[in-house]
């Protein structure tokens, strides 16, 4: 059937005889083995085809045309006739066509709009390892449409690293699905070790393994790097470089005109060199002819979600060991070949085995909204090779009700049924249908193109520029996405054109990120979204100065967010626009600078103030819980507090150190975080610190000892201690070596124990003083100090203080607070 044989011929009789056989099947089969080209070709004329069409799905729209194209030359044949495609942005299909290369996103939308998938008689899932969100759910949607509708649709999944049992295991019923294996044929690849500098940019490092690739070997180079801007920068580099006229340098990555993709994909020309610094979409499914040299710096951009901020940011990571492996591949398709790695050859075994599946880590508001149309409340309901994350179902449903696109038990409105018909995001689709609603489809439609097609009318950060950019370019693509907006708004419907004050592109755009309206800070910089995030801008973009912005792309991480795209609000069409979520009350705050609550009245759209006026301050409990929790925050030790009332705690707090519980915590810590508890109560009618009384913190601590424990502390903590003189001398309970008293020494005479307080459990620390208070010595056993220290003592104060005692043995001496009398 075929003129040049490939290494997949070996299995096609299996494939076929296999899906005569069954209605499921897995084929995995090594990159370069022919699965893409040949198994869609073998499939035709089956038993089963019986005149239906073959839909083979493809992550990409480059891999979709290259692989139609291909197919369509082994039939000598032009695109179109026997084998066509259908991406977002052109088809060419006719009434011949039997095999449709299609990208997955427009499967998706194939089977919901006809779950029986009607004049279809196979779907084939091509490179189902890059597991993208698309794939996942067109895949769950086919086997449910195979089991409940259609019990003679094929279903084959295909990939060249893939866990084959646990797809087979979800796509067989009752027992897995059969798994073919194609050996597949690979040249010998050399991997050469290059390290990797982390202060260096990649893109120089890039651009010097691409140069020493070039020097050390023949043929063309194939370069993967994380993006189109490594891409731009790495191509400046070369062609300041590269002196050799015969190597030609080319950019492959999605944002690209077909034209460029293709000069990009196709041989060179006899006597040239290519080079072609790519991301990873040439990782599979391609076959640049003339490869065999790779340089691959390890790393991708990849989507990430992130549920609780409610966006989705460009992350670059490293790869994994199969997406490595894949790229080394490449340098092996055709003949033997080298791979440069920007990693030492340890670190390969650090990489993840597999990327992450998308459904795992991507916004799932789509998904929820296609599946919610179908009737699927629930998408666990289906069969997922992995379950989407509970917490981003639960995101996506909240954002979705925040569209109107979902009422409060999850069922879909109109609206939403209207959005789900838009082959857009949900947000994009929000945008469109409101927008036509309200005379501006078209330019809502000119938005959502830019939004959904990276690189279109520049990279500038203000929306209003790109739109002017989009509409002056007079590229293949951007005549492309002119009719695409032109079909959007039409399928949009709405009173496009008709009179009165259409929205601006700012209005249009919040209508798709109602949660990102933000408001400037004032500084020129930073601005606040609605959403409670915060977000920086260039101080020299033009925007930085809006009073309010319309955001719709914010990069970076959370604590450090770029705003990417975005567009200038005014507070009027803030306020047409959010009428119903604006809300009007009166808020009480602690001012810290003045120590005291403050009153004002409030106009906000959730975390954005849009105008506030002074007011009265209540004084009632709310009030005052929010003074103690402000007196909290600035730090207890601004509280008026008596010198007893602070030896009070303190007791307090001895004893329960010494016992624990069921003596309360009055630490620092425990007090100020529960000072809306304890303090507010007896505060209540002040509005300031500077109103608090001592005799209020004491009443509100006190409260906090039990009647039974007060007692105790009486007797067991007392703020006293009794000399055998009869002296009262105050017990220090902050000391650092526990409670302690400073006493003149002669007062203790007589003394043979030690005293002691809990109950006699704790020795009180004795700082002994000289007959001028200076001290002398600290001691906790006063007995052995009688017997011990006490002779050096009295021999050094006898001289100094020759007028008051100083007995050989003190133990039985009598207390005295007086001076011995003159002439003794």
């Amino acid at each position: 059937m075929f003129d040049t044989p490939l290494p997949i011929d070996a299995v096609l009789g299996d494939l076929q005889a296999t899906l005569r056989a069954t209605a499921c099947a897995v084929l995995v089969a090594p990159p370069g083995a022919g699965k893409t080209t040949r198994v869609p070709l073998a499939l035709l004329n089956e038993p089963w085809e019986a005149g239906g069409r073959i839909l083979v799905l493809e992550p990409r729209r480059l891999a979709a045309r290259a692989a139609a194209r291909r197919m369509a030359q082994s039939l000598g044949e032009r695109v179109g006739e026997t084998v066509g495609f259908r991406t977002r942005l052109g088809s060419e299909v006719s009434r011949r066509t039997r095999i449709e290369v299609v990208t997955e996103g427009i499967f998706t939308r194939m089977v919901l709009d006809d779950p029986e998938l009607s004049g279809v008689a196979a779907v084939l899932f091509d490179e189902f390892h890059e597991r993208s969100l698309d794939a996942d759910l067109g895949l769950a949607l086919a086997l449910d449409a195979q089991r409940g509708l259609r019990e003679d649709l094929r279903l084959l999944a295909m990939s060249a690293t893939l866990d084959g049992a646990r797809v087979a295991a979800l796509m067989g019923t009752g027992a897995p699905a059969p798994v073919i294996e194609s050996e597949g044929r690979a040249f010998p690849v050399e991997t050469a070790y290059l390290g990797r500098d982390p202060r260096m940019p990649v893109d120089r490092q890039m651009a010097d393994a691409i140069l020493r690739a070039l020097r050390q070997e023949t043929g063309s180079v194939l370069a993967f790097l994380p993006g189109a801007a490594e891409i731009r920068r790495t191509e400046n580099l070369l062609a300041e470089a590269v002196r050799d006229p015969a190597v030609d340098v080319v950019a492959l990555y999605g944002a690209l005109e077909a034209a460029e993709q293709d000069r990009a994909v196709l041989p060179a020309p006899t006597g040239r060199r290519k080079v072609v610094l790519s991301t990873s979409i040439a990782e599979t499914s391609l076959t640049i002819e003339g490869v065999r040299v790779v340089v691959d710096c390890g790393l991708a951009r990849v989507p990430r979600f992130e549920p609780d901020v409610g966006l989705t940011r460009l992350e670059t990571v490293r790869v994994s060991r199969a997406a490595a492996d894949q790229r080394r591949g490449r340098a092996g398709r055709t003949e033997a070949g080298v791979c440069y790695r920007l990693w030492s050859e340890g670190e390969t075994l650090s990489l993840k085995p597999f990327a992450t599946p998308e459904i795992l880590a991507a916004d799932l508001t789509g998904l929820v909204l296609d599946l919610a149309r179908v009737g699927v409340r629930d998408p666990a309901a289906l069969p997922f090779l992995d379950p989407p994350p509970v917490p981003a179902v639960a995101e996506a449903k909240a954002l979705l009700r925040l569209l109107d696109a979902l009422d409060a038990d999850g069922a879909v409105t109109p609206l939403g049924r209207r959005m789900a018909r838009l082959p857009l995001p949900p947000r994009l689709a929000h945008m469109v249908a409101v927008g036509a609603d309200a005379g501006a489809g078209h330019l809502s439609a000119e938005i959502a193109a830019l939004l959904s097609e990276r690189g279109l009318g520049g990279d500038g950060v203000d929306l209003v520029h790109r739109l002017d950019g989009f509409r002056r370019d007079r590229s293949r693509r951007a005549e492309e996405a002119r009719r695409l907006v032109a079909r959007w708004a039409e399928m949009a419907g709405g009173r496009d054109g008709a009179g009165g004050r259409r929205p601006s592109a700012a209005a249009l755009l919040a209508l798709a990120f109602p949660d990102r309206v933000a408001k400037g800070r004032g500084d020129g910089t930073r601005f606040l979204l609605a959403n409670g995030r915060g977000a920086v801008m260039d101080p020299a973009a033009a925007l930085a100065r809006a009073p309010f912005l319309a955001v719709a792309e914010v990069g970076g991480r959370a604590e450090a967010a770029r705003i990417g795209l975005a567009a200038a609000l005014s507070l009027d069409e803030v306020e047409t626009l959010f009428a119903a979520g604006i809300t009007a009350g009166t808020e009480i705050a602690f001012d810290l600078d003045a120590a005291a609550v403050r009153g004002r009245t409030v106009r906000r759209l959730k975390a954005l103030v849009l105008s506030a006026a002074p007011c009265p301050v209540p004084a009632n409990g709310d009030t005052a819980r929010v003074l103690a929790e402000g007196i909290a925050g600035l730090g207890l030790d601004r509280l008026p507090l008596s010198a007893a009332t602070r030896q009070w705690r303190e007791r307090v707090q001895f004893l329960r150190a010494a016992e624990g519980e069921p003596w309360p915590d009055l630490s620092d810590a425990a007090l100020a975080s529960t000072a809306g508890d304890w303090l507010a109560p007896f505060i209540e009618g002040r509005t300031s610190l500077s109103e608090v009384t001592p005799a209020e913190v004491a009443n509100a601590l006190h409260a906090r000892l039990p009647y039974d424990l007060a007692a105790r502390l009486e007797a067991e903590a007392p703020t006293h201690f009794t000399a055998p003189t009869g002296s009262r001398l105050p017990i220090d309970y902050g000391a650092e070596g526990g409670p302690q008293v400073s006493v003149r020494v002669q007062e203790l005479f007589g003394l043979t124990a030690h005293p002691a307080i809990a109950g006699g459990r704790v020795p009180l620390t004795l700082a002994l003083l000289s007959p001028a208070h200076r001290p002398i010595q600290v001691t906790k056993d006063l007995p052995q100090f009688w017997r011990g220290s006490w002779r050096d003592v009295r021999t050094e104060m006898r001289g100094r203080y020759p007028r008051h005692p100083w007995p050989e043995d003190p133990a039985v001496a009598p207390p005295t607070t007086r001076a011995k009398p003159r002439g003794t």
